[in-house]
């Protein structure tokens, strides 16, 4: 009891991933300054953040709505953001406590924090943010089968395993599955899943602050909305690592795989930045489209070239 209790608030889960995710937030608003030709913030601006809004700033809760469901959904995003974060980074520092199938419990446990948002959303009685929650549940439904498709690819390529250690293990016996072509298309795909998970431009369109006023959180400040960041914190990490466990022979804690791992997770989410940085936001209707055509052709694609062995 002790041990799980220490894997889920400590290491990997919640303080280690929250200080992990925070750090790779102030990379991608660093990346993201230069880009625009700005300095940029410090490097613990976003431990700034966080703990203002925790210790300082006031939680003010809604006139209309459900004040215990909306401060209860920030506090599920949380949880469940840690907890799949424990699931996906065990395996990765080759703690073998998995159980098989627990790629299936990982992908719903990933969706946890997106439904929070919604749910806090509906609960606020905003007519903003409720937009912004059709748009969220919208967002989930055009790309979940997508990002389906790119773990069922991972499990095909693994010989039929269910379980995130046994698809790491497979690929540090062999080749990393993203050297293949099948590899490279499911890496494609499951890159703008990640961009959508984590609402970031394109697919922003459930804050979208110019149009609704960053819609969902319109109504979230303090305390509350600290742990909306805690959990973003949460998952800017473990969603680049997911997808690195999936295609990118994961991690390998030795000597120079060590730095080789962190080059791995700072590539992605520096793909992540480059790609919000260079694109426009664009419809919810031009998103459903993207995800239910062209990715998930795109998935089928790498599914059938890997039943034939590529």
């Amino acid at each position: 009891m002790a041990v799980n209790l220490f894997y889920f608030l400590v290491f990997p889960g919640l303080l280690f991933a929250a200080t992990v995710g925070a750090f790779l937030s102030w990379f991608d608003r660093k990346i993201t300054a230069r880009v625009q030709f700005r300095k940029g913030p410090p490097l613990l601006q976003p431990f700034y953040d966080f703990f203002k809004l925790l210790l300082v700033k006031e939680t003010i809760l809604p006139k209309h709505g459900s004040p215990v469901i909306f401060l209860l959904a920030p506090i599920l995003a949380v949880f469940g953001a840690t907890v799949a974060g424990v699931f996906i980074l065990l395996p990765l520092f080759n703690i073998t406590t998995g159980f098989k199938g627990d790629l299936m419990v990982i992908f719903y446990l990933l969706t946890i924090p997106s439904f929070s948002y919604i749910i806090g959303s509906l609960a606020s009685g905003n007519p903003l943010a409720a937009v912004g929650g059709s748009r969220e549940m919208k967002l989930i439904l055009s790309y979940e089968l997508t990002f389906l498709l790119v773990v069922a690819g991972a499990i095909m390529k693994c010989g039929q395993q269910f379980d995130l250690y046994s698809i790491i293990q497979t690929q540090q016996e062999g080749s990393p599955f993203i050297g293949s072509i099948s590899g490279v298309l499911l890496f494609i795909v499951g890159i703008f899943c990640i961009q959508a998970k984590l609402a970031l431009v394109p697919f922003d369109m459930p804050e979208a602050e110019a149009e609704i006023t960053a819609g969902i959180y319109i109504e979230y400040s303090g305390a509350a909305y600290a742990l909306i960041k805690l959990a973003k914190y949460i998952m800017l990490f473990i969603l680049p690592a997911f997808l690195i466990a999936l295609l990118m022979n994961g991690f390998n804690l030795k000597g120079l795989g060590i730095l080789w791992a962190v080059l791995k997770i700072v590539v992605v989410v520096l793909l992540l930045t480059l790609i919000r940085n260079t694109n426009p936001r664009i419809r919810i209707k031009q998103a459903v489209n993207f995800f239910l055509v062209w990715m998930n052709l795109l998935a089928v694609i790498a599914i059938v070239l890997i039943a034939f062995g590529y």
